[in-house]
């Protein structure tokens, strides 16, 4: 069976965690800690030495880790990572956007808010983060005003990459109230019959 290291918590996490629930795969989840050091561990460091989850164990001794390179690997195969050449270079387009233009901004306001309780050493950062955030979410807004999903008119681990934080960016003092097409694409994503929220899986 296959085993995923990580935090529900942590956006890049539930991005594992949802498409395994949308493809029905069944997996052992196993609770890591960051703020408890838990990803520096000797047998962590083992499985992946940038020190970081979520990790996927394929139970042949191999690890893979990296929250899009799984959710590819999961997906392949699958309606959820076309076949198209064009098509999946456009997936993968907006994966790269994700983590270099909008997981720096979005996520880091988030997590420095949410785990961190926004402490005032790292309020100035917090508050720098906000204006990459927006740019991030006007460049969704503008794709999202054309297209139902980010790569078109299919849900793809496109859409997965960035609902991710995306749906939870309040969380970084993120008001998407501006936002009416990544608002509709939100509820999109969420009426999928086998969607599952980070709140059932703490449940």
């Amino acid at each position: 069976m296959l085993k995923v290291y990580g935090d529900i918590q942590s956006g890049n996490c539930y991005k594992v965690k949802l498409l395994m629930s949308l493809l029905d795969i069944e997996h052992e989840w196993i609770p890591v800690s960051v703020l408890g050091n838990e990803t520096r561990s000797a047998p962590f460091l083992v499985m992946n030495p940038n020190a970081k989850i979520p990790v996927l164990d394929l139970g042949n001794g191999e690890y893979l880790p990296e929250s899009n390179a799984i959710l590819n690997y999961l997906a392949d195969g699958t309606d959820f990572l076309p076949s198209d050449r064009l098509q999946r270079a456009r997936v993968l387009q907006w994966q790269f956007f994700e983590q270099y233009s909008h997981e720096p901004y979005v996520a880091v306001a988030r997590f420095i808010a949410k785990y961190l309780g926004l402490p005032d050493d790292r309020r100035q950062e917090y508050l720098s983060k906000q204006e990459g955030g927006h740019k991030a979410l006007r460049v969704m807004e503008h794709q999202l005003a054309q297209t139902h999903y980010l790569a078109g008119s299919r849900y793809t681990i496109a859409d997965i990459s960035l609902y991710a934080y995306t749906h939870v960016a309040d969380e970084g003092g993120f008001d998407l109230a501006g936002y009416p097409a990544i608002g509709a694409w939100l509820a999109r994503i969420a009426a999928h019959p086998r969607h599952v929220t980070i709140a059932q899986f703490l449940a």
